[in-house]
């Protein structure tokens, strides 16, 4: 299955600034992605990126064994809004590296923990993870009705200079 995941240069740009802020006490920010979907050839989807959610301040809790590590509340206030509209929902952070990013053991641990919690609220959706680099991403794909992930395969950065990102499929 090809999944096409497509975001604006200026909301990739907000994405950016907006997780390379300091936090109080976490080593990083986090956030979500909300999401249209859109099926295309026969056999594949196109995830359009929408707008950022921040995960507020007050909603990490203090781990040091993570870089960052969100509260329910986070969780919630995400689930809230892909409740409100059909709206896929995807997970971001940032590894500030260039080059090809890709998720940590612990980041695949989470994510597998709390992505489909987003089924509860649109099941026909497809929700996700997002890892940024410094000039680049990755993502994952969690399906309705598969037990395991598929990592995006394409992504499209559209804005001055357009970017097309290839995932190893």
């Amino acid at each position: 299955m090809k999944i096409h995941f497509k975001i604006t240069r200026v909301l990739l740009h907000r994405v950016q600034i907006d997780l390379e802020r300091p936090h109080p006490f976490t080593a990083e920010r986090v956030g979500f992605i909300s999401c249209k979907v859109a099926a295309f050839q026969p056999n594949g989807i196109l995830i359009l990126a929408q707008a950022l959610h921040s995960v507020e301040d007050d909603d990490y809790l203090r781990n040091s064994h993570v870089g960052a590590m969100m509260g329910p509340s986070a969780i919630r206030k995400a689930l809230q809004v892909a409740y409100r509209e059909p709206l896929a929902m995807f997970h971001v952070h940032m590894h500030n590296h260039y080059g090809e990013p890709w998720f940590s053991r612990t980041d695949l641990s989470e994510a597998s923990n709390f992505v489909p919690d987003f089924w509860h609220v649109r099941p026909d959706l497809p929700h996700g993870a997002i890892v940024l680099s410094c000039d680049s991403m990755a993502g994952l794909c969690w399906l309705p009705g598969l037990q395991k992930p598929v990592r995006i395969s394409e992504v499209s950065v559209v804005g001055a200079p357009m970017q097309f990102i290839r995932g190893n499929v």
